[in-house]
């Protein structure tokens, strides 16, 4: 099965948790994720972020999981690195 190596989402999160606390939130998913949250914009209640997620194989569920648990919101998948997995040797 194809793995997801990278994906970059547009996010819809509230003032509380902070960027960090959701980014590590997500960052505990895996032993190799690594994890990028940029604050684009801010309003009274919400802030809108781009994460971007990279590890060996993601579990976009999972990460959508850790997001909603947060209460925050997917908006998007604004790119995705997806890569073939590798055949067993014959």
């Amino acid at each position: 099965m194809p793995a997801i190596k990278r994906i970059v989402l547009d996010v819809l999160k509230p003032h509380h948790p902070n960027a960090l606390d959701l980014a590590q939130a997500i960052a505990a998913l895996g032993p190799d994720y690594r994890v990028g949250l940029k604050v684009i914009a801010v309003d009274e209640k919400t802030e809108s972020a781009e994460v971007t997620v990279e590890a060996n194989a993601i579990d976009f569920e999972g990460v959508n999981g850790a997001i909603t648990a947060m209460g925050a919101t997917v908006h998007s998948i604004d790119a995705v690195d997806v890569a073939s997995a590798d055949r067993p040797k014959t």
